[in-house]
């Protein structure tokens, strides 16, 4: 058995939102990485893209902490999407109706894009 990895990097979009990377498995053991990595963050009228793309797992643990983005954002009247959800978070997007709240997009580009 091995112990969960996750990576989590914030920084600057060349186009002004913040972005934060998120990769490896997002679960109860690693999340609060990402959480305290969210709680840092300024949301501000420039936006916030949370990029997925390196995501292998994600359990309801790190569902919670992308919910709390959510509100966090929305509390700041801040933009945020969310980037490369693919394969099974698809399916946990769509089983847990969250495809109804954030704002998904295949690509970074695609989400700065659309801010």
């Amino acid at each position: 058995m091995h112990d969960p990895v996750l990576t989590v990097t914030a920084g600057a979009h060349p186009a002004g939102p913040t972005l934060i990377t998120a990769a490896g498995e997002l679960d109860y053991s690693t999340a609060a990485d990402l959480r305290e990595l969210i709680g840092d963050t300024p949301f501000t009228p420039a936006g916030v893209v949370i990029d997925l793309t390196g995501l292998l797992y994600c359990d309801s643990t790190g569902i919670t902490v992308l919910v709390t983005a959510y509100q966090l954002a929305r509390s700041a009247g801040a933009p945020l999407a969310l980037a490369g959800v693919s394969g099974s978070l698809e399916r946990v997007f769509g089983i847990a109706g969250l495809y109804e709240i954030f704002a998904s997009y295949p690509t970074v580009e695609q989400a700065v894009g659309a801010m």
